[in-house]
C-alpha cells in the first residue's frame, strides 16, 4: 500500500515538472515551426513512440466498441479543437491570460464531476482548495495581461472553451476508461490528432521556407517523448487511482514550474507576486487534500 501511494505521489509530482518544462521547449519550437504544424510534429512523432514502447512491452490495442468510442472522442475533444483552439487564441491574447482562463480546467472537472461522478466526492474543502489556486494563479500572471473585450473577447472564449473539454475528457476517461491500458489510450488519440494537426498547419501555415534549427527539432522530440508520451501515459495511469479534481490541480502547479525553469534556464525575472501566487496555489492544493492528509496522520498517530 505505501508503495501504490509513493507511486501515485512521485507520478503527480513527474506530471507537474514534465509539463511545466514543456512551456520553455514549446517557445523554442515556435523559433522554427509555426503553431499548428509544431503541435502536429510533436503528436505524431508521440504516437510513433508510444507504438514502439507497446510493441516492446506486448501491449495491444484495445478494439471494443467502447474503447474506439473513446479514442475519438480523446482525439478530437483532448487533442485536435483544444489545442487548436489554444493555438489559435495565443494569436490575439498573452501567454499569460491564456493560462489564467485555462485555470479555469478545474472548476470544469469539479461540475461534470458533481453530474457524472457520484462516488468521486467534490467536498467543500476541494471548492476552496481549487478557488485558492486559482487566485494564485491570476497574482502570477496579473501583470502579464490586458483585458481589451473588444480584441481578446474571441481569444478568451477559445481557451475557456478549451478547458471545458479537456475538463469534460477527465471525467469521461475517469467514468468510461478504467478497463484501458494507459499506453493503448494514448496512441489512436495522439495519431489522429498529429495527423489532423499537420493537416491545417500545411494547409492554413507558412510552412514552405521552414529552416529544421537543431533546438528547434531537439524541443520537438523532447515535447513528443517527455511532454507527451511519458506526461499523458502516467497521467491516465492515476486517473485511476486518484480523484480527478485533486489530479486536475496540475493545471496549476504547472505554470509555477515554468516559471521557475525560466528563471533558472531563461534569465526571467521571479518576482514577489509570483512567489505570492505560488504560496497560494499550494495553499489552495493542502486545502483540496484537506481529508485525505487528515486521515493519513490519523493513521500515522494510531500506529
Amino acid at each position: 500500500m505505501k508503495s501504490e501511494s509513493l507511486k501515485i505521489y512521485s507520478g503527480f509530482i513527474l506530471i507537474c515538472l514534465l509539463w511545466g518544462s514543456t512551456w520553455l521547449a514549446i517557445r523554442i519550437g515556435l523559433d522554427a515551426f509555426p503553431p499548428m504544424f509544431a503541435a502536429g510534429l510533436r503528436f505524431s512523432l508521440a504516437s510513433v513512440f508510444i507504438l514502439i514502447f507497446m510493441l516492446l512491452q506486448g501491449v495491444s490495442i484495445q478494439k471494443d466498441k467502447l474503447s474506439v468510442k473513446l479514442y475519438l472522442i480523446m482525439g478530437f475533444f483532448s487533442f485536435v479543437v483544444p489545442f487548436g483552439l489554444v493555438y489559435w487564441a495565443e494569436q490575439y491574447i498573452p501567454s499569460g491570460l491564456a493560462s489564467i482562463l485555462f485555470g479555469s480546467f478545474p472548476f470544469f472537472v469539479i461540475i461534470y464531476s458533481k453530474m457524472a461522478l457520484p462516488h468521486d466526492s467534490v467536498d467543500i474543502f476541494k471548492i476552496i482548495g481549487v478557488t485558492i489556486g486559482f487566485l494564485g494563479i491570476v497574482i502570477i500572471f496579473s501583470d502579464d495581461f490586458s483585458l481589451n473585450f473588444t480584441l481578446n473577447l474571441w481569444g478568451m472564449l477559445a481557451v475557456v472553451l478549451s478547458a471545458a473539454m479537456q475538463g469534460g475528457i477527465a471525467v469521461i476517461i475517469k467514468k468510461y476508461g478504467n478497463h484501458l491500458n494507459p499506453l493503448s489510450m494514448n496512441l489512436i488519440p495522439l495519431l489522429i490528432g498529429g495527423i489532423v494537426l499537420l493537416f491545417l498547419g500545411i494547409m492554413f501555415e507558412d510552412t514552405a521556407d521552414i529552416v529544421y534549427k537543431t533546438p528547434a527539432v531537439l524541443s520537438v522530440v523532447y515535447l513528443a517523448f517527455f511532454g507527451t508520451l511519458m506526461t499523458f501515459t502516467i497521467y491516465y495511469w492515476l486517473m485511476k487511482r486518484m480523484n480527478v479534481v485533486i489530479l486536475s490541480l496540475s493545471a496549476f502547479i504547472t505554470p509555477i514550474i515554468a516559471v521557475l525553469i525560466g528563471w533558472l534556464f531563461a534569465a526571467e525575472k521571479l518576482s514577489e507576486r509570483d512567489i505570492m501566487g505560488s504560496s497560494l496555489v499550494l495553499i489552495g492544493i493542502l486545502f483540496a487534500n484537506f481529508k485525505g492528509l487528515r486521515s493519513y496522520f490519523k493513521k500515522r498517530s494510531a500506529g
